[in-house]
Formats: structure tokens, C-alpha cells, sequence
């Protein structure tokens, strides 16, 4: 069984998701979804993503019981995920045609995007605190990472 999520794992997957289905219910272009939630990425292959964009013109992908492969996934990384999240899940959603994959690092405090081009991923950018993340498969969407990063602790 896999070690449960952290405080700032929680609050992070919370605070991006939020953030998400507020842009995307603004501009109506699809659906955002909290994880767990089971998602097929090919026959045989299930991955629960922290967050997922399915886009509108991909509603089929969306079904009662396991979604089909997203548009766009969200994964905080921890020190029991980082591994399968680096290496396992960026080749996986990679092969499954997932369009863009962000990865939110707390204890780097950066979030990487990589988006897909010719079945693979390409790095769009790497952001640090004072900068913004900034999605392709979204455009527009864009993350400060210091609004994330640092915890409500940290800011009072």
C-alpha cells in the first residue's frame, strides 16, 4: 500500500486544482478532475493522477467508472512518488498521448510542464518561486509558483 499523502501534498494538489477548474469553467473547454480517479491509459494500465484536464473535444474519454487518457496531468511529487513520477508515469502518460504533464516539486519549489510533441515529452519550462508556470494545452493558464509553493504558514 503506498505511504498516504502529506499536509503539503494535500494543500498543493487543493490549491492547483482549484486554480485549474476555475480557468477552465471560465472558459468552458472542459473538465478538470481531483484525483484518486482511476484513468486507463491503454488496456491493462491504470493511473490515478492527482488532477487531470479532459477537453472538451475529448468528452468521450470521460465514462462513470475510468476515464480514457486526459489532455493534461497534475502530479505533486513526494518522496515515495518522485521516482515513479520522474520515471514510470512521465514515459507512461508520455505513450498514452497525454498532451501535457505538469510536475509540482514542494521540496525543489519549482514546477516543471512538459509538453508532447512526436510521442515525446519536450521540457516548456521550469519555474521557480517569483515566476509563473504556464500551460500550452491551455493557454493563458498560468500558475505562480510562489501562490503554491509556499505554505499558508510560511505567509503569515
Amino acid at each position: 500500500m503506498p505511504p498516504h499523502p502529506t499536509e503539503t501534498h494535500q494543500r498543493i494538489v487543493g490549491d492547483v486544482y482549484v486554480m485549474l477548474r476555475r480557468f477552465v469553467e471560465h472558459h468552458h473547454v472542459g473538465t478538470v478532475r481531483l484525483g484518486p480517479l482511476p484513468v486507463r491509459l491503454w488496456p491493462g494500465k491504470i493511473r490515478e493522477p492527482d488532477i487531470l484536464f479532459v477537453a472538451r473535444e475529448h468528452s468521450d474519454r470521460i465514462d462513470e467508472r475510468v476515464y480514457g487518457p486526459p489532455d493534461l496531468v497534475v502530479e505533486v511529487l513526494s518522496p515515495s512518488t518522485r521516482r515513479a513520477d520522474r520515471h514510470e508515469k512521465f514515459y507512461e502518460y508520455a505513450q498514452a498521448g497525454v498532451g501535457e504533464y505538469w510536475m509540482v516539486d514542494p521540496d525543489a519549489r519549482t514546477i516543471e510542464v512538459f509538453v508532447l510533441r512526436e510521442g515525446a515529452y519536450e521540457l516548456l519550462g521550469k519555474w521557480s518561486e517569483g515566476e509563473e508556470a504556464r500551460s500550452e494545452v491551455l493557454v493563458g493558464f498560468r500558475v505562480a509558483v510562489d501562490e503554491v509553493i509556499t505554505s499558508r504558514r510560511e505567509s503569515k
